[in-house]
């Protein structure tokens, strides 16, 4: 019966193993870094840039994370004992361009080469994120993204009641939401932040015992306050994206004017009886709210939900989108609505999308971002670029 010495000696027989010196020049040439160590010790140090697939997972997930098997690769473990029999499986699973490298991150470590204490997950983080996790284009990398980012939700009522809860369920570290308004036993039907017992509380309190409870891992931050020229800049620039679930036309304007000026996305969504409508605005990449409206319609053909109504599971199919195009944003994967308008007609059960194009005559751009001037706007809310 073969040993532990034969087998190892086997393997290397059947596989290519290099030095740290030629495995660092492979890198530098653009092959990918296999880590197969255990997490607990890729977690004490790593060779940045390192993709970790612990051995006792390469069989399962490796598909996942590395699909294409032309890929060329140097794996990597503490001493090059598991690379070389990592290598070997590798092949065996197709993988045309493998090598194991010899002494591993020990002798990486040893010579001074580069190396790092990486952020990752806790192991309640692994396991609450676990379905993230299997997903290639997020993995481990995507969540620790979705951990790091900072999310602002305007809004604590229809809108903002089902994007907050899904972006607090998907582990966005620092949640804010601005709400000025209490809790009215007529939100109920739509606002599902909120329930019989918080009635007269303010929403921005219940919006976060709702989300602490549903995610203890995240920082829910309260701005119990009304937005206006004041505070809105100061408000929005603490955040890396805001979902926007505001119901009135002069908030959209100054949102717009704001976001505009510091370059931060801005994922609106606006609902009616039963129709809702999705965009992303992007003032650095795309339309923004002037391009799309540039000026407000009169107050008798835009009336408020509380004047026209919406039906209770509208709200909860547009903010869950917009929750969706936020991490979309953070992940950088996927096609975003950026310059697509998505209209849902409840009633009838369709979307339809449409094309949004900037504006030529908008001067309030990312371009001309030192000249805006954030006002409060009323009537046509024009007159926003300082001269």
């Amino acid at each position: 019966m073969a040993s532990f010495r034969d087998l190892l000696t086997q393997t290397k027989a059947k596989i290519t193993e290099v030095t740290t010196e030629q495995g660092n020049q492979l890198i530098d040439d653009g092959a990918v870094l296999l880590d197969v160590r255990e997490p607990e010790e890729y977690g004490q140090g790593a060779i940045p840039d390192s993709l970790h697939v612990s051995r006792g997972q390469l069989e399962s997930n490796v598909e996942n994370r590395i699909p294409d098997k032309a890929t060329k690769l140097v794996v990597m473990c503490a001493g090059g004992v598991r690379s070389a029999f990592a290598a070997k499986t590798l092949a065996e699973l197709g993988y045309t361009d493998v090598v194991s490298m010899g002494g591993g991150f020990n002798k990486w470590k040893d010579e001074g080469r580069l190396w790092v204490v990486p952020t990752t997950l806790s192991a309640e983080q692994r396991n609450r994120y676990q379905r993230h996790i299997l997903i290639p284009e997020v993995g481990e990398v995507g969540q620790l993204k979705l951990l790091d980012a900072k999310v602002l939700c305007l809004g604590a009522g229809g809108l903002g009641s089902p994007a907050s809860l899904y972006l607090a369920a998907a582990g966005i570290g620092t949640l804010g939401i601005v709400d000025m308004d209490v809790v009215d036993a007529s939100n109920l039907q739509r606002q599902i932040l909120h329930n019989v017992d918080r009635i007269g509380d303010r929403k921005v309190d219940s919006a976060k015992k709702t989300l602490t409870a549903l995610n203890p891992d995240i920082s829910v931050v309260t701005h119990d306050v009304r937005l206006d020229a004041s505070n809105i800049v100061d408000i929005i620039s603490g955040y890396d994206i805001v979902v926007d679930g505001t119901d009135n036309f002069p908030v959209r304007y100054m949102l717009n004017d704001a976001s505009v000026k510091l370059g931060i996305p801005v994922v609106h969504g606006s609902i009616f009886r039963f129709e809702g409508q999705v965009t992303v605005f992007d003032p650095r990449t795309g339309p923004t709210y002037r391009d799309m409206l540039p000026e407000p319609p009169p107050p008798e053909l835009a009336p408020s939900c509380a004047e026209a109504g919406v039906l209770g599971v509208l709200p909860g199919i547009v903010g869950s989108i917009q929750a969706l195009e936020a991490i979309k944003l953070i992940l950088g994967h996927g096609q975003t609505l950026v310059g697509r308008l998505l209209a849902f007609d409840a009633a009838e059960m369709e979307f339809n999308e449409f094309r949004l194009n900037v504006d030529p005559k908008n001067q309030v751009t990312y371009e001309n971002r030192d000249r805006i001037e954030i006002t409060e706007l009323d009537g046509l809310c024009a007159g926003v670029l300082s001269g």
